[in-house]
């Protein structure tokens, strides 16, 4: 093939191309955003998505009161103290003439 042949052969191709990489994505849909409208709406009527405060990423914390936290989940607690009651649920035998 001459020099000409080829390089007519690659300026058709080349058009071709782009279409080959939508056919072999094999999407089911109209759009590739199709589908994505709950969130769209809601995204659009949010008047500040974001928090300012999101991209402070130095989080204030008191370390005692953490370590007090751990060790209150480490430690299991105390077991209920006994008691000497006896709760009775029920008839007691007793009618009152209504059965």
């Amino acid at each position: 093939m001459s020099r000409n042949s080829v390089l007519i052969l690659i300026l058709c191709a080349a058009p071709l191309t782009g279409c080959a990489a939508d056919y072999l994505n094999n999407y089911d849909t109209v759009t590739l955003a199709a589908g994505d409208t709950q969130k769209f709406n809601s995204m659009l009527q949010t008047v500040d998505p974001l928090n300012p405060a999101s991209n402070n990423t130095r989080i204030e914390g008191d370390g005692v009161r953490a370590a007090a936290a751990v060790q209150k989940y480490r430690i299991p607690p105390a077991a209920a103290p006994t008691t000497n009651m006896t709760v009775n649920v029920g008839g007691t035998g007793v009618t009152n003439g209504a059965n």
